[in-house]
Formats: structure tokens, C-alpha cells, sequence
């Protein structure tokens, strides 16, 4: 009879260790599910951080920008065809 006791309180504190286990493993797959989708959100706005500054730079690089950034702020102007110079080597 003490050794189906013995068993049985084996099996028992056997038994609450699994659910324990297995609560813990739940909790601990949540918690990475939990930091995958905010690395996942921060990798969205980045994304979308890139694509608005792509933009930006194209707006910014554009060709009729640049001339008239030369014109208006530093005086610059293109030269007459007869102020061009070839020079080959």
C-alpha cells in the first residue's frame, strides 16, 4: 500500500510539473510573440520612414530645383556659347 502511495504522489507532483512546464512555455511563446510583432511594427516605419525620405530626395534633387537654388541664391547663371571652352587632352 506505501509503494501505490509513493506512485501515486510521484505521478501527482509528476503530473502538476508538466502543467507547470507547459503553463511557463505558453507564457514564454507569447512574450516573443509579443517582441516579434514590435520589431515587426518598427521594421513597418522604418520602411515607410525610407520611402518618405526617398521621396524627399528626389524632390530635392530635381534638376530645376538645383538651377534655380544656383540662380536666385548664388548669382549663378549658364554660360553664352561663346563662353564655353573645349579643352581635350
Amino acid at each position: 500500500m506505501t509503494g501505490l502511495r509513493v506512485a501515486v504522489a510521484f505521478l501527482l507532483s509528476f503530473n502538476v510539473a508538466t502543467a507547470m512546464g507547459i503553463v511557463y512555455s505558453k507564457h514564454e511563446s507569447r512574450m516573443v510573440f509579443k517582441s516579434m510583432r514590435a520589431m515587426q511594427d518598427g521594421i513597418d516605419q522604418a520602411r515607410i520612414e525610407w520611402g518618405r525620405l526617398q521621396i524627399e530626395e528626389s524632390t530635392l534633387a530635381r534638376f530645376g530645383r538645383i538651377e534655380e537654388i544656383a540662380t536666385s541664391s548664388l548669382g549663378m547663371r549658364m554660360p553664352e556659347h561663346n563662353e564655353i571652352k573645349t579643352v581635350l587632352k
